[in-house]
């Protein structure tokens, strides 16, 4: 059974940093692009950062550039995502999802998902 479990959410103030922990079982993760999605109350779920099967190539959302980075230890089967300079409007519920396409963007290519870690940014 596959399973993947974020967790590392949390409150911070605006402009602080938070690292967030996705650690997944049940599948080989070394084949799987891994990425970061984000929901706020009333949206759409929203792609945040991904990476490659071997980490050699990311990608982000364009809020996400330059203040979010993303890590994967295939090794351990974890994948990170460190979050810098944080604004309310970064305050959502974080996923940690699993693809076996490379790099999507999209929530439909990807067919795992934890159930999500709680970021709020208080101003």
């Amino acid at each position: 059974q596959v399973s993947l479990v974020e967790s590392g959410g949390g409150l911070v103030q605006t402009g602080g940093s938070l690292r967030l922990a996705c650690t997944t079982s049940g599948l080989t993760f070394s084949r799987y692009t891994m990425a970061w999605f984000r929901q706020a109350p009333g949206k759409e779920r929203e792609f945040v950062a991904s990476v490659s099967w071997i980490g050699h190539e990311v990608t982000f959302g364009d809020f996400a550039k330059g203040r979010f980075a993303i890590f994967r230890d295939n090794a351990k089967n974890t994948l990170k995502l460190q979050m810098n300079v944080l604004k309310p409007e970064d305050s959502a519920v974080y996923f940690c999802a699993a693809s076996p396409i490379d790099l999507p963007t999209t929530v439909t290519h990807y067919d795992y998902w934890g159930r999500g870690t709680q970021v709020t940014v208080s101003s």
